[in-house]
């Protein structure tokens, strides 16, 4: 496994990891503060778990697959995508300040960008 391959893994462990304690946090630590903003927590804790394992994919196939720049390319869209995304709706849900929504949608189209460069890393294989 190549050092950024073994970087990508890590990372996306780390975040998995810190998607579970988030996760647990919000179900049982954070009830009283979230109140009302409930399921804009879930979804931040939902796509930073689905994105550390998107890292994880990223990992696997960045030395596997000949457009390794490609594969790259997606694993840090979907790092920028879980910082703005999901960090954007975590402060949104923590502290009710509703100008971080305007934030979430760059995160949404760096997750999507990261998907569709993997998609092309394959097809291009």
């Amino acid at each position: 496994m190549s050092e950024m391959a073994r970087r990508f893994l890590m990372a996306g462990a780390a975040l998995a990891a810190l998607a579970v304690v988030a996760g647990a946090l919000g179900a049982h630590a954070l009830q009283e503060i979230l109140a009302g903003r409930q399921s804009t927590y879930d979804t931040a804790v939902r796509y930073h778990f689905l994105h550390a394992l998107g890292l994880m994919l990223v990992a696997l196939f960045l030395d596997r697959l000949s457009s390794s720049r490609l594969v790259a390319a997606a694993g840090w869209s979907m790092g920028v995508g879980v910082l703005l995304f999901s960090g954007a709706l975590y402060l949104l849900a923590l502290t009710g300040q509703g100008w971080l929504g305007a934030v979430a949608p760059f995160g949404g189209l760096a997750y999507i960008a990261g998907w569709l460069l993997l998609a092309v890393a394959a097809v291009r294989g």
